[in-house]
This record gives C-alpha cells, sequence and structure tokens, in this order.
C-alpha cells in the first residue's frame, strides 16, 4: 500500500477546493453544480506530480538510447562486470573450476559488487564441444561441480549462464576466436578457412536459439547481449590484410563491396542473423587497431563508426565496444615521461570515447586490466601503468555513460582480479576499492526481488506493469549454531556450521570472522570472507603451527545475526622439505605474436641415477602446450606434467636430459614458471 507522501503532496488550495466540492447538492442546480466541480477536481488531482512505486532496475531486454543503454522499464542502466574466460581456450571451459565450485565462482562474482558477466568462446566450442578435462570434483570444502561431471562444454556453459542468472548476473556471451585457442584469433580477421562466415553466423544463431529461452526466477533474460567478435584488427605483421573500417584510406578505403574485409559490414550481416531469431538482445561491435594511419590497441579504434556507423536491422540495438590497455602491455606513442591524465583523456576521446561523449551511441570499455601491484593499480609516475589505470577508473567515474567489463576474473591472469585458488577474497583490496568505485547495482532483479506480475514484473504480489508492491524481508536471520573448525594444512583450516534457516522472504549469505584470541570481537578489520552462501569455509594462506579463532554471521537484506560463539583450530606444522636433487634450466627460445618455443634440460644433482622420471610444473600465466617433443605432455587448466620416453628414462646421477622442447600459446604476459617438480620434489 502506498502512503501519502508516496502518492504525492496535493497543495493546500486543492484541498480547499475538495472541501468545497464535497458540500451535500440541495437541488437539480446545485447537483449540476458539484458535478461539474467534480470533473474540474479530477483533473486538478491527475495534473498533481504523482511518484510512481519503484521499479527493478534492470529488468527484460535492454535497449539503447542515445549514449544511454536502459531496461525494459526505461531505467538507466550501467554494464560494470568482469570477463570469465575458458571457454575459449584449449580447455574449452571457464577456468578455475579445477579449483572451485562454479556457484562460489558467481556468487563471488555478485558479491564483490558486479552486475555482468562477458563470457568469451570459440567456434570451435559451439561446433565441437568436449568433454572438459579441468574441472575439478573435490577441494578442500568437499564436493565440488558434482553436477558437471559428463557433460559437454556447450552443457558446462548452459549450466553457469542459468545459475548466473539465478542470482542476478547478466551475460554477455563474446566469440572470442574460431579455433580453440589463446587470445585473439591470428590474422585480425573474423573469420578463419576452417571457420567462414558463414559458420561464424551461424553459430552465432545457434547460441541465440539456445539461451533464448535462458531466464531469471523473475521472468528476465540472462543473457542480454552479443560480443560479434573479439579484437579484430587491421595490421597483420605489417601488412593490411585484417580486419578493416569503412573510410580507412590504407585499404583504398576499405568499400563495403570488400567483404572479406570490411568489418562493419560483416558486423551488420551478423547482427541480422542474431537479431532475426531474437530482436531484443543487443549487439556490440568493437573497433579495429588502425585507422587511416592512426593505431591503438586492437579492437580499440572506433574513429570509423562516427562517419560509417554499423547499421543493424532493429533500432536500439547497438553498441560500440573499445579494449583499452596500459604499458604494461605495449609501450604505446602516448605513454611517456610527459603523458598526463589530460593527455590520456585525449586518447581515449579520440579513438572510442567521443561516441559517447557526443551522444552519438553507448559504449562498452570491454577489456582493460592491471596487475595486482599497487604500484600499477595507482601511481603520480608519468607514462606509468598506474597513472593509466588510476586515469581510466577516473574517466569512467566521470563519465557514468560508459559501460565496462574488467579484463578478467581468473586468478591465473597477470591481471586477474581473484588468486589461483579463486578464492571469495581479491588479493588486492586496492584494486578492487577502484572497480567499487564505478561499480552499478542492478536492484530488484533475480531471485523474485522484482515485484510485479505484469510485464517487466516478477513474482511478487502486485499486478500490472512493474507491480505496485511485494513481500519483503522484514527480519534479520538467527545466529549460526554449531561451528566447527578444523586444521587442512599447514596453511589451511576448515569451517562448517549448521545452515540457518531464512526468515519469510529472505534469503542468506554468511560472514566468517577470524581472530588471534578467544572471545574477539567481530568487525569489518577482521573479516576473513562474506556473501558465502553454503555452510562451509576454508580458510587459506595461513601461517604454520598458528591457532586461529573464528566465529560466522548470517546476513539477510534486513540486517545481521549476532556472532556465533567462536571456535579455534590450529594449523599443522610445515613439514621439512626434501633436499633437492635436480636442477631444470627452462628457457624461452623463441617468442612471436601469441606463442612462443622453449627448452627444458632436467639436470640430476642427486647421487644416484633415476630410473624414470615425471616433470611437473605450473604456468604463471595463460601459456598452453600445442606440441612438445622428447616426452610426454598433459596440461589441465595452467598445470602441465610431462613423462618420459622410453629412450630417456634413465638420467644418471650428475647427469642431465636434454632436447626436451615444446610450441605453446599465450596471452599477456609469458612469465616462466616459479618452479619445477620432478618425482615429488621440489628441484633447486
Amino acid at each position: 500500500m502506498r502512503t501519502a507522501h508516496q502518492t504525492g503532496r496535493i497543495e493546500p488550495e486543492a484541498l480547499d477546493r475538495l472541501e468545497n466540492t464535497l458540500l451535500v447538492p440541495t437541488s437539480l442546480k446545485t447537483l449540476q453544480a458539484f458535478l461539474k466541480s467534480m470533473t474540474i477536481l479530477f483533473v486538478v488531482l491527475g495534473s498533481l506530480s504523482i511518484q510512481p512505486a519503484a521499479e527493478a532496475q534492470g529488468a527484460g531486454y535492454w535497449h539503447t538510447s542515445g549514449n544511454q543503454i536502459l531496461d525494459a522499464n526505461g531505467n538507466k542502466i550501467r554494464i560494470a562486470g568482469v570477463n570469465w574466460y575458458g571457454f575459449e581456450t584449449p580447455d574449452e571451459v571457464a577456468h578455475g573450476l579445477w579449483a572451485q565450485d562454479y556457484h562460489q565462482i558467481l556468487n563471488t562474482i555478485k558479491a564483490l559488487g558486479y552486475n555482468t558477466i562477458r563470457l568469451p568462446y570459440s567456434n570451435q566450442m559451439v561446433e565441437s564441444p568436449i568433454i572438459p578435462q579441468s574441472i575439478g570434483t573435490y577441494n578442500a570444502a568437499g564436493p565440488i561441480n558434482t553436477d558437471l561431471t559428463g557433460l559437454n562444454s556447450l552443457e558446462v556453459m548452459d549450466k553457469i549462464v542459468s545459475a548466473a542468472g539465478a542470482i542476478g548476473l547478466k551475460v554477455i556471451l563474446d566469440n572470442h576466436r574460431s579455433e580453440a585457442g589463446n587470445s585473439n584469433e591470428s590474422g585480425g580477421l573474423w573469420y578463419t578457412a576452417t571457420y567462414p562466415e558463414t559458420n561464424w553466423i551461424a553459430d552465432w544463431q545457434a547460441l541465440t536459439t539456445r539461451y533464448a529461452s535462458f531466464k531469471d526466477a523473475d521472468g528476465n533474460p540472462i543473457v542480454i547481449g552479443m560480443d560479434l567478435r573479439n579484437e579484430p584488427y587491421l595490421m597483420y605483421y605489417g601488412n593490411a590484410t585484417g580486419s578493416c573500417w569503412t573510410g580507412d584510406t590504407t585499404t583504398g578505403g576499405c568499400p563495403t563491396t570488400n567483404t572479406a574485409q570490411n568489418w562493419p559490414t560483416a558486423a551488420g550481416r551478423a547482427a541480422s542473423g542474431i537479431l532475426k531469431i531474437n530482436p531484443s538482445l543487443l549487439i556490440f561491435v568493437e573497433g579495429i587497431d588502425c585507422y587511416s594511419g592512426n593505431c591503438g590497441w586492437e579492437g580499440g579504434n572506433l574513429e570509423g563508426a562516427g562517419s560509417y556507423p554499423v547499421e543493424v536491422p532493429v533500432a536500439g540495438r547497438l553498441v560500440y565496444s573499445a579494449h583499452d590497455y596500459g604499458p604494461n602491455l605495449y609501450q604505446q606513442p602516448w605513454f611517456s615521461s610527459s603523458t598526463t591524465n589530460t593527455s590520456l583523456e585525449a586518447v581515449w576521446t579520440k579513438l572510442w570515447a567521443y561516441l559517447s561523449l557526443n551522444e552519438t551511441a553507448p559504449v562498452w570499455v570491454g577489456e582493460f586490466g592491471t596487475t595486482n601491484n599497487s604500484g600499477d593499480i595507482e601511481s603520480n609516475t608519468a607514462g606509468s601503468q598506474g597513472q593509466w589505470f588510476s586515469a581510466l577508473t577516473g574517466f569512467l567515474a566521470s563519465n557514468p555513460e560508459i559501460n565496462w567489463t574488467y579484463w578478467a576474473l581468473n586468478g591465473e591472469d597477470s591481471y586477474g582480479l581473484l588468486d589461483n585458488n579463486y578464492d571469495a577474497t581479491p588479493p588486492s583490496s586496492l584494486k578492487q576499492q577502484a572497480l567499487e568505485s564505478i561499480q552499478f547495482p542492478l536492484s530488484g532483479v533475480g531471485g523474485g526481488s522484482n515485484p510485479g506480475t505484469g510485464s517487466g514484473g516478477g513474482t511478487g504480489t502486485g499486478t500490472g506493469s512493474g507491480g505496485t508492491g511485494s513481500a519483503t524481508c522484514a527480519a534479520s536471520p538467527s545466529a549460526p549454531r554449531i561451528l566447527a573448525a578444523s586444521s587442512l594444512s599447514d596453511s589451511s583450516i576448515g569451517l562448517s556450521w549448521q545452515a540457518v534457516t531464512p526468515p519469510a522472504h529472505c534469503s542468506v549469505t554468511y560472514t566468517v570472522f577470524r581472530g588471534k584470541v578467544k572471545g574477539f570481537t567481530p568487525s569489518s578489520s577482521n573479516q576473513a570472507a562474506s556473501g558465502l552462501t553454503s555452510a562451509a569455509f576454508t580458510d587459506t594462506s595461513l601461517k604454520a603451527s598458528a591457532t586461529y579463532y573464528y566465529a560466522v554471521k548470517a546476513v539477510d537484506a534486513h540486517g545481521s545475526s549476532a556472532a556465533s560463539a567462536d571456535v579455534s583450530a590450529k594449523t599443522s606444522a610445515k613439514p621439512k622439505e626434501a633436499a633437492g636433487s635436480c636442477h631444470v634450466v627452462y628457457s624461452i627460445v623463441n617468442t612471436w605474436n601469441v606463442g612462443f618455443q622453449a627448452s627444458i634440460e632436467i639436470e640430476n644433482t642427486g647421487t644416484t641415477d633415476l630410473s624414470s622420471w615425471t616433470l611437473q610444473w605450473t604456468f604463471p600465466n595463460s601459456q598452453s602446450i600445442n606440441n612438445l617433443w622428447v616426452g610426454q605432455a598433459s596440461q589441465t587448466g595452467e598445470h602441465v606434467t610431462v613423462t618420459n620416453e622410453s629412450y630417456n628414462a634413465t638420467i644418471p646421477a650428475g647427469g642431465s636430459a636434454q632436447g626436451i622442447g615444446f610450441i605453446a600459446s599465450y596471452s599477456g604476459t609469458n612469465s616462466a614458471p616459479a618452479s619445477f617438480i620432478l618425482n615429488g620434489v621440489t628441484c633447486k
């Protein structure tokens, strides 16, 4: 029910008129006057300012107007999300599932305040999905990903999309490359010989059909748009043979008749194929690298879009997308000792931001990222990575119409938001705080919290478009009980407790606190985790042989419970390391755009011969071995295992196994592994 202050304020003069018109008529003449005055009163009341009930922000399919993205109710939207990659790689599955349950990773994204996931994939994954081998089924907290066993890549993607929508997250699908692999597609085009344009469009149509029926509990679509192609680019090894934009002087004007290279018209063809099936989707079109001799990041140059826009068959569906990075990735000419925030903003405005600043069309910075080093997040040094990142987040804060997704969530990435174990707490609170300053919550979307049962509504008790009310969470939960803690290793402790029954119309999450003494006071300063949806937690990166105390609170929309009784556990002693009996020489022989060649020599520094051997390491970035010789290799995620061939099984004491080498692909940074393990012993 709406109160008086919600339905508008009636001026005193209107109240006087109301009092006068409600006098009882005593004759036909006065009755006629009464009816006339009532008609005037209704007109007056209808002209008063009446505030409508608040509508959910993010409901329904989204559309564009000028430089803004709007939801089905006309509310302004800002895409403020993260990239979660892996489906486009040879693993053909979102990364991190080897360490955590996919629900836990999605809950982390939601708890950290992001509203959208950009989910890359390859055409190979769509057409020939494999059963991924890099999905874990057990971690320190217990069984994980149990419902993914035996599913192929597309079926796993179905599960992730559905679970994302269940907690109010939106998804943008991104055609990252044709063949499964790392980084963007070699050649810079939107197609390859194996996956021509006809396949590219047909795969988009297949995914459009597949996800049209994926809705959250309130009937809102989960997949809200399609990023047609990741980072098309023109210059390939110095030759202008890749994607060009109409009007580009380097390629003779890049005419629309040049269907092999003209990217805007190809994007229009794909958009037509998608919108023919689902006319409500957003279409995201990335820039290229160079336009008329002015070059920037691959996918980051939209200079041609102002004069030669992409044409899509449905109005209000086009969003332009740019990627932008700092000098750690490449020393662009605008990074120097004279770089200022103003000069950086001038570059962004010229390359892509002008489309939003001039209110031509919405712009989405689909990728940008930095390391977890504080100097790479904020710095006063001209031309530095930190200056670029802090300037860009400041620019996005000053221009809230510009949308964004951070690259990347993945803990194995050098720009990862999470750590290698995909734990809920980001390793850099400084970077997370910078991104929090430009986030945009989607209120009332997902989980049945969107009021109303009409169009654009959800599962509440109101009726009509958006409804007039809904059941609300009106009570705080009770404190968790039966908290237990146990040591799992020299650096981790596992917690479990009895799940709290949520009050009516409430959804409960848990916050874990860690103290150093019994009876400590839980506070924000000793919070170990928050937003947990399961009644269990594994605390990692602890000191060996140390005692820790824990308490848990339950939280819902109304408030927080009291803390549970605290419990303690002591981590085990750190095991003594075996003396090193090996040494590994890892050398990068050659490197190129998206790949490299490396060699390995294993030295037996012990006093006994090795009759057979197994060498293991973990890549620190997104390297993926394509071909290895003088050994048998297998790779799961970033974890590599190499075993001997029959002819080099023996490494004599003081001798070495030589000639081992491989070809691999990579994206971003190509750092060497931090350590190698031979037959279970870390090599020195």
